[in-house]
């Protein structure tokens, strides 16, 4: 029986002893340290919390930090070295990031005295635990409430000297509410923050009705660094819906009135001070911002400030459009909501996380339910066996005084009111100050009462909706005392001002080379002038060589029907010397797309022609290919029903020359070619095929020599068309070329 490649595999490493040391290796050490790196240190739970922040968190509620005075961060270091023993220093960097000093949670969960840093700031280091204080924020009780009524889990320490929680029973969705990034071993979670009156509108609208549009009461999210989130509602509704999705951030920034100077107030929560002014810098000295005069980090106790001074007569505005595009001032988040359900990593969409939230906090709520139903059940218990001696306490004194033993006290209880042991103990355990008939029945009156709350109890864990409203007051408490505005400006992409930002960027001529390879070039006139030899990779040639302007768009088709648009001027100018940028790379294409053509335009006037094998041809106008936004890449940019032959643009109608692999030629004018507005049309008839031969070439008749035009000329399409003569032959002419 023939093997599989798995059992080959299997074999071939059974012999080699340094393949089997390898696979052992990895399975008796990677493999461990992965899980480990996965589910106790990087990715979050449900509750919000990696293990680091649980374990800190934990700590300084058993210190008593919660209600008591600030103590020295290097105290709640040294005690949470009994959970966590992963050093000091990686705690007080979680206790860092936690704090209010450090603004990187909209959510602060450690109230800080001393400097804690900054998350704005790369070079604003924060000073060491034994100089700073700290202890719990108030918001701190919704996530410890109830947490001694069993409600979570608890585990040993890692030595087994004390134990800790596995979650904490928040009382409001901490995984959406806290900002969480982490790497872990062939994974990675990014979560952003969101307002918190905002989730607990949401949470309880989705417990109302599960097909809530979460748009309308979760606009975006909302970050500490505060910034406008410029909604796109397509990519919103991606990261609610799957979890992924890229969210753009913008800087606030104040003009002065002579507009001179521009202050920047609030930068994106992904970036810092430091990256920003850099990236300034930089693109100062490679003169690209010609308008600059000087910048400044200006930020101190009161806040963030970068000064950003311009020459006079600059517009202000044109320059933040320039300074948006090519510096962190905007910025894209990466969201990846990779979280621990149940021991397993899934990445979540909004909705499915606030719902695994609900589970959760139902569980929470149903185990502190049941705990205080046993606890009071015990107690109606002991009072029901002190109610059968209300009748006779005297009877229950002679009995406990006529007991010559002590073991015997509880046995001759039982048998003299018919109480079990457990009763038995209570009654007789009572001080003797406690056996007069008020005392007995203030405790008799409990009964009524505990029954009431034991009917209740069982209600709640029966039914869901009773659940369901404690959660929500729960929720309406949190945002009651917790919540505060938007940090984040909310700016809807179609009431930005529109501002175009060609205006800074210089024009002149240029020349665009593209090999059939992909490499890419943009020359000027004067760099031609010195050195026109073009220098290209061992087998390539110039597939279309164009003189245009530094500003003109490009549009570049490929293998894949996709079109990459870029601007002349995200090219650096070259050399011919050099073999410029390659385009898949550049373009960041798919795995084996390749360019097949480049289209260059100012105006988006003129047609694209499409020749296929089939001998079909499409036309479709240039201006097909035009987008309001500044999309990079448009899918399905020409049709994939046959194998493509040659693109053309063209400006002007032309007499075209196409060309068969049996040596047929047919001039035709591109006006018999009618326009499709679909960019994926498959054209007409042009070059009628028989037997499997294929249209192999098309060019403009003007960048060939024919002899006689009329010789191969046709009225009407489809054509078979005329078998090329001697002298229009490719060895006898000029060979066939793009333009």
């Amino acid at each position: 029986m023939k093997k599989s490649k798995k059992q080959t595999e299997k074999v071939y490493i059974e012999k080699d002893p340094i393949l089997r040391g390898v696979v052992e290796t990895l399975e008796t050490n990677y493999m461990p340290y992965a899980m480990s790196v996965i589910l106790s240190r990087a990715i979050p739970e449900i509750d919000g919390l990696k293990p680091a922040h649980r374990k800190l968190l934990y700590t300084m509620y058993k210190m008593g930090l919660l209600n008591g005075g600030l103590v020295k961060s290097a105290n709640i270091v040294g005690s949470t070295m009994k959970l966590n023993p992963h050093g000091d220093g990686a705690i007080y960097e979680t206790m860092v990031r936690l704090s209010r000093g450090n603004e990187a949670l909209p959510l602060p969960f450690v109230e800080s005295k001393g400097n804690f840093g900054k998350v704005y700031s790369r070079d604003m280091a924060y000073a060491a635990s034994r100089y700073t204080e700290a202890k719990l924020a108030p918001i701190c009780k919704e996530m410890f409430d109830d947490i001694d009524k069993d409600t979570v889990d608890f585990i040993p320490n890692y030595d087994n000297s004390t134990t800790e929680p596995t979650l904490l029973p928040v009382s409001f969705p901490t995984i959406l509410t806290t900002p969480n990034q982490g790497i872990a071993v062939g994974m990675a979670s990014n979560i952003c923050s969101f307002n918190l009156g905002e989730v607990c509108d949401t949470v309880i609208a989705l417990m109302e009705n599960p097909d809530h549009p979460i748009e309308q009461t979760m606009p975006g999210p909302d970050f500490s660094t505060g910034g406008m989130l410029l909604v796109n509602q397509s990519q919103i509704k991606e990261v609610y819906e799957t979890g992924r999705g890229s969210i753009r951030v913008r800087a606030k920034y104040e003009i002065e009135p002579k507009g001179n100077l521009i202050t920047i107030t609030e930068i994106p929560y992904t970036t810092t001070v430091e990256a920003i002014i850099d990236k300034i810098i930089e693109i100062y000295k490679a003169g690209k911002l010609r308008e600059l005069s000087d910048v400044k980090d200006m930020s101190d106790k009161t806040g963030m400030r970068i000064s950003i001074e311009l020459k006079r007569g600059s517009d202000a505005e044109k320059v933040m459009a320039k300074l948006f595009k090519m510096t962190p001032l905007e910025d894209s988040f990466g969201a990846n909501f990779n979280v621990l359900i149940g021991g397993t990593p899934q990445v979540l969409g909004v909705r499915a996380l606030i719902e695994e939230w609900v589970a959760f906090r139902t569980e929470c709520i149903k185990r502190r339910t049941y705990y205080s139903l046993t606890k009071a059940k015990e107690k109606l218990h002991l009072l029901q066996g002190l109610k059968k001696i209300l009748l006779d306490i005297d009877k229950a004194v002679q009995i406990v005084k006529d007991t010559e033993r002590d073991e015997e006290v509880v046995p001759n209880l039982m048998i003299g009111f018919g109480v079990d042991e457990i009763q038995a103990e209570y009654i007789a355990n009572i001080k003797l100050r406690h056996l007069n008939k008020e005392y007995i029945l203030n405790r008799l009156e409990d009964i009524a009462n505990l029954e009431k709350e034991i009917a209740e109890l069982e209600s709640i864990l029966k039914s869901r909706t009773k659940v369901h409203r404690l959660i929500e007051s729960d929720l309406k408490r949190a945002k009651k005392l917790y919540a505060s505005p938007r940090k984040t400006e909310l700016v809807y992409e179609d009431q930005m001002p529109e501002i175009d930002e060609n205006d800074n960027i210089e024009d002149y001529p240029v020349t665009y080379f593209l090999s059939k390879e992909g490499y890419f070039k943009k020359i000027t006139p004067q760099s031609l002038r010195m050195n026109s030899a073009q220098k290209y990779k061992d087998g390539d040639a110039l597939r279309r060589a164009v003189e245009s302007t530094n500003k003109a768009e490009l549009i570049f088709f490929t293998s894949k029907q996709n079109a990459y648009k870029a601007k002349g001027y995200d090219f650096e100018d070259t050399k011919a010397s050099l073999l410029g940028d390659y385009l898949p790379a550049k373009l960041e294409m798919e795995q084996d797309e390749t360019v097949v053509a480049m289209a260059v335009t100012e105006n988006y006037t003129g047609d694209m022609l499409f020749f296929f094998e089939n001998g079909k041809a499409a036309k479709v106008p240039l201006a097909s290919y035009k987008t309001v936004s500044n999309r990079r890449r448009l899918i399905n940019a020409y049709s994939d029903k046959a194998p493509l032959a040659e693109i053309l643009q063209l400006q002007e109608e032309c007499d075209l020359l196409l060309v068969s692999d049996n040596q047929k030629g047919l001039v035709v004018h591109s006006a018999l070619i009618p326009s499709k507005t679909t960019k994926s049309t498959q054209g007409v008839n042009v070059m009628t095929q028989k037997g499997k031969h294929t249209l192999q070439e098309a060019t403009t008749v003007a960048a060939v020599g024919l002899t006689n035009v009329s010789y191969y000329r046709t009225k009407n399409i489809p054509a078979v068309g005329h078998l090329l003569r001697q002298q229009d032959l490719p060895d006898n002419q000029v060979k066939l070329f793009e333009e």
